[in-house]
């Protein structure tokens, strides 16, 4: 018999439900306690009936770089495990401090898709270095022989217009005419899933309201939609400016509230700025995890 979550000092393990503009988290210290996730387990904790609920499962961990100060890794609701979410990056910044395990400014994390650089504002949101953005199809990856601010998706009878961006994980992004209408449940899925993505893509349904504005909502993949996904919002602007519809500082508007984005152009990183909430603290029953990994119905 194995099990996903083991402790062997404790019969629980400690989390901090977190959210950022809705998009929601469950984090775990797994400094100061022993954590080993599996798929079968962030399955069940991310459940919203059986479970805590969650989007994305993140967990903190002791660098192995010595040019960092924690290893930050992301599990989306069905398991996967991927290499960057942007609104958790500020719900981690929030966590360590919050936790005491740092009071340094900035603090560098580790992830598998590079460094974050994150900073606390005075105003107690936080400004994340999310990275200079992938363009060229190898990077993304999608399936292209060359390099442009637009392709074409062929998508059923119908072939979409879509930028292809990478921030440490893979972007779809489309114009739309109103973010209200826009067939997010039935033909994010299709994108995501694309053979053009090989390893699957978030797509982002953005609505220009003007050069320094934009509402967007987000297919994420392993998650289906969400109430923001900060990737995705950068990889929106940085779409936007390739094809001069937007300004260099953006603020994006979400259904669970809005970002702030800045992007210089090629070359340089993409800052993200918004908000990170605690929601409550909780435990997670070794018992409760024992029993899922035993097939239970």
């Amino acid at each position: 018999m194995s099990h996903s979550l083991t402790d062997s000092a404790s019969p629980s393990l400690r989390f901090t439900k977190m959210q950022g503009l809705g998009n929601d988290f469950v984090v775990f210290d797994g400094i100061r306690q022993r954590v080993e996730l599996r798929p079968e387990t962030i399955r069940a904790i991310a459940d919203r009936h059986f479970g805590v609920g969650c989007d994305q499962i993140l967990l903190v961990e002791t660098a192995t770089s010595p040019d960092c100060d924690f290893r930050y890794r992301i599990f989306n609701a069905d398991g996967t495990e991927v290499a960057q979410c942007g609104n958790g990056a500020r719900c981690f910044a929030v966590f360590v401090r919050r936790a005491g395990l740092t009071d340094k400014e900035p603090i560098t994390v580790e992830t598998m898709a590079g460094r974050l650089i994150l900073h606390h504002q005075d105003n107690g949101e936080v400004t994340v270095n999310m990275g200079i953005p992938q363009l060229t199809p190898a990077e993304v990856p999608f399936c292209s022989k060359e390099e442009a601010p637009e392709y074409l998706l062929p998508v059923g009878d119908d072939t979409l217009r879509i930028a292809a961006v990478g921030m440490g994980n893979p972007h779809a992004v489309l114009r739309v005419s109103s973010v209200t209408d826009a067939p997010v449940a039935t033909l994010g899925p299709r994108i995501e899933t694309h053979p053009d993505f090989p390893q699957r893509c978030n797509v982002g349904f953005m609505e220009v309201r003007d050069r320094g504005h934009i509402q967007l909502r987000v297919w994420e993949r392993g998650a289906g939609e969400t109430l923001a996904c900060g990737s995705n919002a950068c990889a929106a602007i940085v779409a936007g400016i390739r094809w001069d519809e937007l300004d260099h500082a953006v603020a994006v508007t979400l259904p669970g509230g809005s970002l702030y984005i800045e992007w210089a152009g090629p070359g340089q990183p993409v800052m993200m700025t918004g908000p990170a909430q605690v929601v409550f603290d909780g435990v997670w029953p070794i018992s409760a995890v024992l029993g899922n990994s035993e097939g239970g119905s």
